[in-house]
């Protein structure tokens, strides 16, 4: 194998350039704040992949939340070998503290960004399933809107709250959309969306801009909701091809809470 890689090397670095260049200027990010308290979060993750391949687009789910599993011990020298082809239109990364271990002096993980893509050259889309904390070091001060996760469950409407507020305040992002794990038709539903947004708005200065249901219990033939489909739709709107990529090794610091903010913050 490793004769085999030395074989016409000048035609196959040229190549390999211009696929990660390719790459990078039409892969998405989509930011998802994991929610360790929604019980069917892994099905959220699907939904929104089966609305992004309706589309036709592959998507990498790059799992990095607080329950997700730990990487393999390769993904240290090849993350590639790591990507695992679910289907012909999804593939996944556990990868649980991998973007820590691409900080810069800045304290930003905005590198491991440009890992992924040279990973996963195929993937249109890349969902970024992480905490509050690791999404912030990796999309601070970009234009992306991160996708809240919760349930009828209060503690998962909480962290999903909490979340939202510690993006505002470390990363800048103000616009955001919500998937909730539950029947669509259930009115609490809509008094979750509802207080949500109203939270955002009265004390963060936020948006939540749309949201939508999926019901964990429905089977995978069923017709999809024109909710989930629209929420899809939007998110890849609202995340240029490539914008991820355009300074991830010259990303800002993380920007600190101004001392008015910090006080209308506990507040809450």
């Amino acid at each position: 194998m490793m004769r085999n890689s030395y074989r016409h090397t000048a035609p196959q670095d040229q190549a390999d350039g211009l696929r990660r260049l390719f790459a990078a200027s039409r892969v998405r990010f989509i930011p998802v704040l994991s929610n360790p308290h929604v019980v069917n979060g892994g099905a959220l993750l699907e939904g929104l992949c089966a609305a992004f391949a309706e589309l036709g687009l592959h998507t990498l789910v790059v799992d990095a939340g607080e329950l997700s599993p730990q990487p393999a011990e390769l993904a240290a020298v090849d993350l590639a070998a790591c990507v695992e082809r679910l289907s012909d239109q999804v593939s996944y990364l556990a990868a649980r503290g991998l973007p820590l271990r691409h900080i810069n002096a800045h304290g930003s993980a905005a590198q491991f960004l440009e890992a992924v893509t040279d990973a996963a050259p195929f993937a249109d889309v890349v969902i970024l399933h992480a905490s509050a904390a690791e999404l912030a070091r990796m999309v601070a001060q970009r234009e992306l809107r991160p996708v809240l996760l919760a349930d009828t469950d209060s503690q998962s409407v909480t962290h999903a709250y909490a979340g939202m507020k510690w993006l505002t305040q470390r990363a800048g992002l103000m616009v955001y959309s919500l998937l909730l794990a539950c029947p669509p038709q259930l009115r609490l539903a809509d008094r979750i969306a509802q207080q949500i947004s109203s939270c955002a708005d009265g004390f963060l200065g936020a948006v939540l801009r749309d949201w939508a249901c999926l019901d964990p219990r429905q089977p995978a033939s069923a017709p999809m909701a024109p909710e989930l489909r629209h929420l899809a739709r939007e998110l890849l709107m609202a995340a240029p091809p490539g914008a991820l990529l355009e300074s991830a090794a010259d990303t800002l610091p993380l920007r600190p809470m101004l001392r008015g903010a910090r006080a209308a913050m506990a507040a809450v």
